[in-house]
């Protein structure tokens, strides 16, 4: 995707399998098949005949060519029939898209085999959301949940050729908008359309189960898509189909892995067959696992298959150990299905102690500090995701020592490429049933049942991933029932509905979805909301269950320090927003229409509704005073954002045992604006995400001096071995003079956070002035990254700083180059970048001490000569401070 248009189109594939696929095909449980046709060839699209929004917009009327998988957005976008989506402001001019009524179909022939068979379904695996499915005429079914899988029997109503396969996908606005207005009181709902295509005191998405972010979040765009957003495949067997394979993992550890492969087959007859299991390991050794000789009845059969494993090669979560994975193949009769999986124990543990009860994840018997960060979805339409795309994003937080990941509930359920990723990654996942806040009509049978049914399809299709450390109910639903004024308006309002709306909650979240995860899950862990406390009385709280803390941020009033005075169990969103990098904002925006009073610029602000820039720029005040100019801005922004996050990561790290997790708000962007991510939309690194590789370090030092005037210094070690240090200590000046140095050996013991000191402003300035002295740790291990932490015992805005004297020379080195920098006075936030062109550094957002020297790799396809040509280095110290208000007029190109 270039950086001039930022949305790109995937065009059609056609692919004939030999044989069957799965219902959910993935790389943990794929079926090598026995006759499955993917349809994704000729398909075209049109606005539904008789559609409102045809008088207004008569170009969408015709039929077009369309991508499937695709939406209705992208469709549109590749027909040049609407403006980028992602560029300039075009969101409030492509609401009629939401309204709208779409028609998509395409024609096939029907395989010899498919017609000769005895069994033949449609599979569809993403229609979003209400579509009503036509085959040669005939309706076949009418869908209503965006996340299941459907499964159509269309024996004897195909036909050799020009079958017709045609989808009308009705507005999920207009499908919803007479159920809720007729609702005397409304459920709350998240974030009210300010484009009038729905009323604010009406608002249908939580009705629909349908991703919850195309109706507009503080971090994104409001676009109410539509389409197939997965494979349609023809499948047809005429004996047995392997409905799912299951990897189920009884007992793991040093000496024996028991594993039981539960398969599901949907038999055409009764009979007997063999089935084979065949094991590879991860050293590549094939070996025939088990064999057996089974009698199946007509219809559904479960047979349990099961292996033992001596002296397995165990599946550890990155920083603890490898991550092998055992591949199975099974063969029964003619099919043949296989699956992946890695070996571990896993479970989540909540010990009481004198404070409450513990929140940890522990894996083959360690308890796993969680490090990491928050996923959203990667892209507004869904089907455009590529797996490159998020191997960047997912490798990006591995190279950020991330251990962790929880991905979200507003959005949808993440694709097998994702899934399969984290476990090679070893990165653990805390996976959300799609409900992202507000509240649903959970007191409705039929809506319940769909969510179920939604449930066991990807719990199913999930399970035999080894990240999956963890199901979760819902984000934030049962807080803002208890505490955001959610319930107590419907009491007051309606007494007897909100018990019904309260009691469907829990029968949904405490009850149907724990059942199933329980029946379905293989062993892991059901938390019914994030933040919560299991159901019981009190959520969001420090001395159990999880939390989300959004204090600061949320309130002004409260500076990033506010952070050390919250201690939870184990911290689930916590986050600063931050602007990306200028060459990400003029994707989207000229140079001569980037300031902050802007309409573009509004329009990539999406917290309070546009206006969320005077809050990042509150947060900026705080601590470095008056941008400039908007450059000055955007980069403020992000050292706001990174230290901010830093001092919370480091304070949750030292805080351990008591605190088990840190992961914050956000990792990854949905589209290029404003948002709390450390990696923006491109999967440019912000400096939060360099900041993250170091205060997640395996071994580092945490020294946060809080409110109190006191410095506590802590050595943090996640080895599962004790480690060796030197920790090193210097006061100095601003400018280099060197006060104080005193070194000591420190023995770090496993899997510990240890305070070490404790020192008041006094014991380490002396009489030094507080506004031209730093205090510099350092904590040196061997094999181990240097760790090094600065305190500073003013503002920023208040420091007497020098000009910091960076220079930075360029030289070639093999088939890179290296940039060696260096800088006469202390230079603080250094950012380092080369204009327009491409070029990765192996490390930014960087403190130099006075005469430090650093030499950082560079990898780009520029010459030598591009990139010294478009160098530019800068520190704090180097920015100019406004005396006026904030940047509101954009500065010359």
């Amino acid at each position: 995707m270039s950086a001039g248009s930022p949305l790109g189109h995937l065009g059609p594939l056609t692919r004939l399998l030999p044989g069957l696929v799965l219902a959910v095909a993935n790389t943990s449980a794929v079926a090598e098949p026995m006759g499955g046709l993917v349809i994704d060839k000729g398909w075209t699209f049109r606005l539904l005949p008789g559609n409102a929004q045809i008088e207004a917009h008569p170009e969408a009327a015709p039929w077009h060519e369309a991508s499937v998988p695709g939406t209705v957005h992208t469709d549109l976008l590749a027909h040049r029939l609407i403006p980028d989506p992602y560029v300039g402001t075009p969101e409030a001019g492509l609401q009629w898209v939401g309204l709208a009524d779409w028609e998509y179909q395409t024609r096939f022939n029907a395989p010899p085999a498919s017609l000769a068979s005895a069994r033949s379904d449609l599979v569809f695996e993403g229609l979003d959301t209400f579509a009503e499915v036509y085959l040669n005429g005939d309706k076949v079914l009418d869908a209503d949940n965006a996340f299941r899988s459907w499964r159509v029997p269309v024996q004897g109503r195909l036909r050799a050729q020009d079958n017709e396969l045609r989808i009308v996908f009705r507005s999920p606005i207009a499908r919803m908008l007479p159920t809720v207005q007729a609702m005397k009181t409304q459920l709350a709902g998240n974030y009210p359309s300010p484009y009038g295509d729905e009323p604010k005191d009406a608002m249908t998405g939580n009705f629909v189960r349908k991703p919850g972010y195309h109706y507009g979040w503080d971090w994104g765009p409001r676009y109410v898509t539509a389409g197939l957003t997965r494979p349609v495949v023809l499948q047809s067997w005429d004996a047995l189909r392997i409905a799912d394979l299951q990897l189920r993992q009884d007992r793991v550890d040093a000496t024996r892995a028991d594993v039981v492969a539960v398969v599901a087959i949907d038999a055409v007859r009764a009979g007997a067959v063999d089935l084979r299991l065949w094991q590879t390991a991860p050293d590549g050794r094939r070996s025939l696992a088990m064999q057996r000789h089974v009698d199946l009845q007509a219809g559904s059969n479960r047979v349990e298959l099961p292996v033992h494993i001596a002296q397995p090669r165990r599946w550890f979560p990155v920083g603890y150990g490898e991550q092998p994975l055992y591949r199975f193949d099974l063969e029964v009769g003619n099919g043949k299905a296989s699956a992946r999986t890695g070996l571990r124990s896993v479970e989540l543990r909540r010990d009481p102690d004198a404070q409450g009860s513990s929140f940890h994840f522990v894996v083959n018997g360690i308890p796993v500090f969680a490090k990491g960060a928050n996923t959203i979805p990667f892209d507004m339409f869904q089907p455009r995701v590529t797996r490159a795309q998020l191997h960047r994003v997912l490798q990006s937080a591995r190279d950020a020592n991330m251990n962790f990941i929880r991905s979200w509930g507003g959005g949808y359920y993440e694709s097998e490429d994702f899934f399969d990723l984290a476990d090679e990654l070893g990165l653990l996942v805390w996976q959300d049933f799609m409900f992202g806040g507000g509240m649903q009509p959970a007191f409705d049978d039929a809506f319940r049942a769909s969510v179920v049914a939604e449930a066991r399809d990807q719990v199913r299709r999930l399970r035999n991933h080894p990240s999956i450390v963890l199901w979760c109910g819902n984000n934030e639903e049962e807080i803002a029932w208890k505490y955001w004024g959610h319930g107590k308006t419907m009491k007051d309002a309606d007494p007897a509905l909100a018990q019904r709306v309260w009691q469907g909650y829990v029968q949904l979240f405490n009850h149907d979805l724990r059942q199933l995860v329980s029946e379905e899950g293989g062993g892991i862990a059901y938390w019914p909301s994030s933040p919560g406390n299991d159901m019981a009385d009190a959520a969001n709280i420090t001395t159990a269950g999880d939390m989300h803390y959004w204090e600061v941020w949320g309130n002004p009033a409260h500076p990033p320090s506010k952070y050390l005075e919250i201690t939870p169990r184990f911290m689930s969103e916590y986050g600063l927003q931050a602007w990306p990098v200028r060459r990400t904002v003029d994707a989207f925006a000229p140079r001569d229409q980037q300031g902050l009073d802007q309409a573009v610029i509004r329009a990539h602000q999406k917290f309070l509704g546009g206006e969320g820039n005077d809050r990042l720029l509150h947060y900026i005040r705080m601590e470095f005073g008056e941008p400039a100019s908007f450059d000055d801005f955007l980069y403020l922004s992000q050292v706001m954002q990174a230290e901010g996050i830093g001092l919370a990561a480091r304070h949750h790290r030292a805080s351990r045992p008591h605190t088990m997790g840190s992961l914050y708000w956000q990792l990854n962007d949905v589209w290029p604006g404003a948002s709390w991510s450390s990696i923006d939309w491109f999967g440019r690194w912000k400096a939060l995400h360099f900041h993250a590789r170091r205060f997640y370090a395996p071994v580092a030092v945490a020294a946060l001096r809080g409110a109190d005037g006191k410095t506590s210094v802590s050595l943090l070690n996640d080895r599962v071995q004790a480690v060796r240090a030197e920790l090193r200590l210097r006061v100095m000046s601003l400018d280099g003079q060197v006060l104080r140095d005193k070194r000591r050996p420190v023995e770090l013991t496993p899997l510990s956070a240890t305070q070490v000191a404790n020192d008041a402003d006094a014991e380490l300035l002396g009489d030094a002035d507080r506004n031209a002295t730093v205090a510099v740790f350092d904590l040196l291990a061997d094999g181990e990254a240097a760790s090094r932490e600065v305190v500073y015992f003013a503002p920023a805005q208040k420091l007497a700083w020098r000009p910091a004297g960076l220079r930075a020379e360029l030289r070639p080195d093999g088939a890179g180059h290296v940039l060696d920098i260096t800088a006469t006075a202390l230079a603080r936030a250094v950012w380092v970048e080369f204009g327009d062109l491409d070029a990765e550094i192996s490390d930014n957002a960087l403190t130099l001490l006075p005469g430090e020297r650093i030499s950082l790799r560079v990898a780009s396809k520029a010459s030598t000569a591009a990139l010294r040509a478009a160098l530019h280095i800068r520190s704090l110290a180097d920015i100019p401070r406004a005396s006026s208000p904030s940047p509101q007029s954009p500065p010359a190109p």
